[in-house]
């Protein structure tokens, strides 16, 4: 499940009104969510939840659950 927090965030970076996310939701499925998006999509992840992702994390991630799974792992671990 995807917390509305994050989907707020990741709405606001790709200058979206809405977007209906599931567990396999990838980046390509997202208007807007190029490569360039993605940078700023997780940089924005970072500061709002105040973590830091390393490369190898980020490059693993093929999905918006994976992302969700990432940042509650880097919150409550």
């Amino acid at each position: 499940m995807i917390s509305d927090r994050l989907k707020r965030i990741i709405l606001r970076e790709l200058g979206l009104d809405d977007w209906q996310f599931t567990a396999e939701t990838t980046a390509a499925m997202v208007p807007g969510w190029d490569s360039l998006n993605h940078a700023r999509v997780i940089a924005a992840v970072e500061d709002a939840y105040g973590i830091r992702f390393a490369t190898r994390d980020i490059i693993r991630l093929e999905t918006v659950a994976q992302l969700q799974a990432l940042v509650d792992q880097k919150t409550t671990g």
